[in-house]
């Protein structure tokens, strides 16, 4: 043997003895299946993203990992990986295509279930609140081919009050008449309850509290009574500001009527920008949630609890009351609400009972200031006193 060979044997044997497996655990770790140290890298495993470095014995050709991968095992030259990992990964992806395609179908099924009740000549706004009260149900575990899931869904709904159970319910049924089906409705009876209405003054509050865009679109509830829907399709041909009336396009099979507006809701009006065909443009359910953020801090404001429930349908309830206070007249509060049936109208005889001191009392002395008092809501009571006044009044 040459004095070269035994300097290499010497160097080779030296290196073995200090190369400990702490020491090359980083760079290049040992073999698990022959602990030879002739190891290289041999390109990136990607699991769930994250890559990990994998490596190649010279020695015996295993393939391993040292980086929470188990050993592979070697089986007539190929190398088969046992990982739990990737079994698990392989369980999570099915399950994730199986929910997709639930989801595909449910969604398709809904979309055919809109396009029935529109051919059927339902309102827009009718189909949009049946096919979201579906969602919800699927959301929730039901099964829309199977009422009992149905019916278990919404038992289970402790925080809904009867009157959502009965509009779920009225969806679900439209739908399985779309697929020409039926099934044994569960009876929820909506309770029938006085409306919450408001003072003039928390209204006023409401209004001055929010934005231009908002302030306008209350305003118009409040002094026509109009449902939020009517009030959100309206263009600007429907405005005669010269005569100061509207022309309301009815929803829910109302009556179309032409209603007055005052000078200073019309100023409110022309104030808004006017680049399009409608008043208000965008999503009325989007405009309606915004509304409810400026009523939170209105109500944080003002410290009025009260101020919290008025909603855009309290507006209705409150044009309605008012009117039926001043004229006792049904027959015009019917025509100005667009009712069909004066079973409708008749709720609102009963909603408050006014005290004679809850009003606003004015003293005109000349004919103009009465006619300014009669056009801000005040009614003539009484007069002429020694002083030539006559005495004027508007509930509060």
């Amino acid at each position: 043997m040459s004095v070269w060979e035994k300097k290499r044997e010497e160097r080779n044997k030296e290196k073995k003895s200090s190369n400990t497996h702490s020491q090359t655990h980083i760079y290049t770790p040992t073999c698990p299946e022959c602990n030879s140290l002739k190891t290289w890298k041999d390109g990136f495993w990607y699991y769930q993203g994250k890559p990990i470095q994998r490596y190649l014995c010279r020695n015996c050709g295993l393939r391993f990992s040292n980086n929470g991968f188990k050993e592979c095992q070697t089986n007539n030259g190929c190398q088969i990986c046992v990982l739990d990992e990737m079994k698990n990964l392989v369980a999570e992806q099915t399950k994730t295509k199986v929910l997709q395609e639930n989801k595909n179908k449910i969604k398709s099924q809904l979309v055919n279930f809109a396009w029935q009740m529109k051919k059927e000549g339902y309102a827009e706004s009718t189909i949009t609140r049946n096919v979201r009260q579906l969602k919800t149900l699927t959301k929730r575990g039901g099964n829309l081919l199977d009422p009992e899931s149905i019916k278990r869904v919404i038992a289970q709904q402790e925080n809904w009050k009867p009157t959502t159970k009965e509009h779920a319910v009225t969806a679900y049924t439209s739908y399985l008449k779309t697929l020409g089906k039926k099934w044994k409705k569960p009876r929820y009876k909506r309770i029938r309850k006085l409306p919450f209405i408001p003072q003039e003054q928390e209204v006023n509050d409401l209004i001055s509290g929010c934005n231009r865009k908002t302030s306008a679109f209350l305003r118009l509830l409040k002094e026509t009574g109009m449902r939020s829907g009517e009030a959100w399709q309206l263009e600007w041909t429907d405005f005669n500001f010269e005569h100061r009336t509207v022309s309301v396009t009815p929803e829910k099979g109302s009556n179309p009527r032409a209603l007055p507006l005052s000078t200073e809701l019309i100023a409110m009006l022309k104030g808004l920008s006017n680049t399009s065909n409608n008043i208000f443009t965008g999503s009325l359910r989007h405009f309606r949630r915004n509304f409810r953020k400026q009523r939170k801090r209105v109500v944080e404001k003002l410290k009025n609890p009260r101020i919290d429930h008025i909603s855009f349908h309290t507006l209705r309830h409150f044009k309605a009351t008012m009117e039926y206070h001043k004229t006792k007249d049904i027959l015009h509060v019917k025509q100005i609400l667009g009712h069909r049936s004066i079973n409708s109208t008749l709720l609102y005889t009963q909603l408050v009972n006014f005290k004679e001191t809850d009003y606003h009392v004015r003293v005109a002395s000349d004919i103009k200031e009465a006619c300014e008092l009669v056009k801000t809501g005040f009614q003539y009571v009484t007069g002429e006193y020694v002083d030539g006044g006559k005495i004027f009044r508007k509930p509060k």
